[in-house]
């Protein structure tokens, strides 16, 4: 990770055609594709907002699968910096989930890195752009079944706004080393990823496994969910 820049697959689209497969869908609706740049930069917000201590990206066994989740979208995360994991987790059965399989980001941060010069989110683009071009062996199962084709979307996010807790996950050193990035709001932001969207599944046992490379970054992430049921009278 460099000091505002970053490949997380993250936990990093899927929709159009939603096809049915072995896990079998309770609920074949998902994320109009039109709304996929807003909900990119949402998981983002979720992220950067999550003190280091209980950030899902830091995760190392799911136990933080549940922190700062909301509405009806349900965000799974990768690897902070890259690496391979494994997490549990227990999710409600009626959400949608919702992930990149490998993404970058860019934060404009005049005072940490850029020499007080503000960035333009044209300019970031170009920043993020080339390590998802040059992403491969690209993948992605669903109790075994790969959906990479039916899931799977490349997405450049809207531009959005990052507020950053103190204890962030850029650690001690993302400005000069030793100079951690100041509690704040920082904007504009933008990410560039392959993200996948998985309808709600049935309740029960299910696991989810994605895999990316790029360059040196390599990440490797299953989730092995327990979804339940939803009781609401």
């Amino acid at each position: 990770m460099t000091r505002t820049r970053c490949a997380l697959s993250i936990i990093g689209i899927a929709l159009g055609l939603i096809i049915p497969i072995k896990a079998s869908f309770a609920d074949p609706g998902a994320l109009p594709p039109g709304k996929l740049p807003s909900f990119t930069a949402l998981w983002w917000e979720w992220v950067f907002s999550i003190p280091a201590l209980v950030n899902p990206t830091l995760d190392t066994t799911g136990a933080n699968c549940m922190v700062g989740q909301r509405d009806f979208v349900w965000f799974l995360a990768g690897v902070n910096g890259g690496g391979s994991v494994t997490r549990t987790c227990s999710v409600p059965a009626d959400r949608t989930l919702f992930f990149p399989v490998i993404n970058s980001f860019f934060i404009n941060t005049p005072n940490c890195g850029q020499g007080g010069q503000n960035l333009t989110v044209n300019f970031m683009r170009t920043l993020v752009k080339p390590l998802i071009d040059s992403a491969q062996n690209v993948s992605v199962t669903v109790d075994g079944n790969d959906v990479k084709k039916t899931l799977l979307r490349r997405v450049q996010s809207d531009p959005f706004v990052a507020a950053f807790p103190a204890d962030n996950i850029f650690g001690p050193d993302a400005c000069p080393p030793g100079v951690p990035l100041p509690a704040g709001i920082y904007s504009p932001s933008v990410d560039d990823g392959l993200y996948v969207t998985v309808p709600p599944l049935n309740p029960g046992p299910h696991t989810i496994h994605f895999h990316a490379e790029s360059g040196t970054f390599v990440e490797d992430v299953t989730y092995n969910l327990d979804i339940v049921p939803v009781l609401l009278k």
